[in-house]
């Protein structure tokens, strides 16, 4: 059986001050720091006499979530540039505003662009599919995914077996500092535990 838990990271400087997420290095805000410490406390005790193997977006706001958790676990996280955001290109470092107003192209489909540097769905799908791929392959049992919202939802369809289109008619979006739950029996059917739980926050 194979353990996969997934962490979006915790509350960010740009979830504060209007700021473009994305490919940006913002930090953990204090009381993201102080939500990490909570999630990496709470898995402590649950997860208690197993070992695990953590992965995290190489950002720093997922960086830094995984680092204050991993503490917790005994764990130092292996940074992924796969399990980085979407990059948007060009609004990176830009306002939530700006990107409003200088929009090129309302996104409708997985192969949208909302600006032309900027990665589609699609593109994050291909992006993260080798490392799904591994991940699910590989010998380890129990494994923890640190990343990001937009990132996670894309996981969260391939996990269900769903294909890329399917991201046309629907999402399965989780809330910073949400800690999803599944796994994968011996006969290889796939469930799914707990989706973005935010009482690890509590």
């Amino acid at each position: 059986m194979k353990t996969i838990i997934t962490i979006q990271h915790t509350q960010s400087v740009h979830h504060t001050n209007g700021m473009v997420g994305s490919w940006t290095n913002w930090e953990l805000s204090e009381l993201g720091v102080t939500q990490a410490e909570k999630i990496g406390e709470k898995l402590k005790t649950e997860l208690a006499g197993r070992n695990f193997v953590m992965y995290s977006s190489d950002l720093l706001r997922a960086k830094q979530t995984a680092e204050y958790v991993g503490r917790h676990l005994g764990l130092e996280p292996v940074l992924k540039t796969e399990l980085r955001e979407r990059n948007l290109g060009k609004c990176c470092g830009k306002s939530v505003q700006w990107l409003r107003e200088n929009l090129e192209c309302q996104e409708k489909t997985v192969d949208d662009r909302l600006f032309s540097d900027a990665e589609s769905r699609r593109d994050e799908w291909n992006r993260l599919k080798p490392f799904f791929d591994e991940i699910m392959a590989n010998d380890e049992e129990n494994i923890i995914l640190v990343s990001h919202g937009d990132l996670l939802s894309v996981f969260n369809a391939m996990f269900l077996g769903m294909d890329v289109e399917a991201i046309n008619t629907c999402e399965l979006f989780g809330l910073a500092g949400g800690v999803s739950y599944m796994f994968v029996n011996n006969e290889g059917k796939r469930f799914v535990k707990r989706m973005s739980d935010m009482s690890y926050l509590g």
